[in-house]
C-alpha cells in the first residue's frame, strides 16, 4: 500500500511485531516536520539522492548509501534539499509503532495529528 502525504509518499515493505520497513521518497524542497515519537527509534538508509537530517541538535546531510540512527525521543526532521527525488528505507523499531506514535513540533503543511 502506497500512502500520500504532502511531503511525497511512502510504502511499507514489511512489519511484524517491533519492527516496520518503509520505503519513503521525499519531494524535491519537500520535508516531514519537526517530530519525536515516544516507543519508537528508527534507522534511515539513503538510496537514492541526498537528505536533510534534524537529529537532536544536529543538522547534516547524508547521500546515497549512507545511515543514521533516531533515537526514541529525539526531536527529528528529514528533509530533500535538493530538486530531484529523495528515496531513504526506514526501519523503525520498538514496541508501539504505529502512525499515531508522533509529536509534531513544526510542520510547513499545517499537520497537527498523528498522520506523518
Amino acid at each position: 500500500m502506497t500512502v500520500t502525504r504532502p511531503w511525497g509518499i511512502y510504502k511499507v515493505l514489511d512489519e511484524a511485531t517491533g519492527f516496520k520497513v518503509k520505503r519513503i521518497e521525499v519531494s524535491p524542497g519537500a520535508s516531514l516536520s519537526l517530530q519525536l515519537h515516544h516507543r519508537r527509534n528508527e534507522h534511515w538508509v539513503v538510496v537514492r539522492g541526498t537528505a536533510r537530517v534534524t537529529s537532536g541538535d544536529r543538522v547534516f546531510d547524508l547521500r546515497q548509501g549512507e545511515s543514521t540512527f533516531i533515537p526514541v525521543e529525539t526531536k527529528h526532521r528529514l528533509e530533500n534539499p535538493t530538486d530531484e527525488a529523495l528515496v531513504v528505507v526506514e526501519v523503525a523499531c520498538g514496541d508501539y509503532i504505529e502512525e499515531d506514535d508522533i509529536v509534531r513540533f513544526h510542520d510547513r503543511y499545517g499537520r497537527q495529528t498523528a498522520d506523518g
